[in-house]
């Protein structure tokens, strides 16, 4: 589950082409599948959303759940890949991107009438 959050004048109108930016880094890196995007996006006013100085309105905060499991080496490659795609294919800066990936082990996620743990028919590795 990815949760995006932005000033809705700024994130309205990206909001399908930034999930497909970040769905591709997804499958890339993590080898995700197509069918596996689970996004939600925040538009918020812009008297809802205080961020750091010296950021512009386009700061966007991007906080990816997912089961324990992949290495730093791949949680770091992610944050990396996101950062590049987003400025090349949306025009958003780094230093206006948040990235926080928040891990839970896999008897904490519930899908499907099950616990991540009891879940053996999924179609991508958490362990990469």
């Amino acid at each position: 589950m990815i949760v995006i959050y932005g000033i809705k004048e700024n994130l309205n109108p990206i909001k399908s082409a930034l999930s497909d930016v970040i769905h591709g880094c997804m499958q890339s890196v993590l080898g995700l599948p197509e069918d596996k995007r689970a996004q939600r996006f925040i538009p918020l006013e812009v008297d809802d959303f205080y961020y750091p100085s010296g950021r512009s309105a386009a700061y966007t905060v991007i906080e990816i759940n997912m089961m324990q499991g992949r290495t730093v080496a791949t949680q770091k490659a992610l944050i990396k890949a996101l950062f590049q795609q987003i400025e090349l294919h949306i025009g958003i800066l780094p230093i206006d991107i948040e990235i926080t990936i928040k891990e839970q082990p896999a008897h904490c996620w519930g899908f499907r009438g099950m616990t991540g743990d009891e879940a053996r028919d999924l179609k991508y590795k958490v362990n990469v």
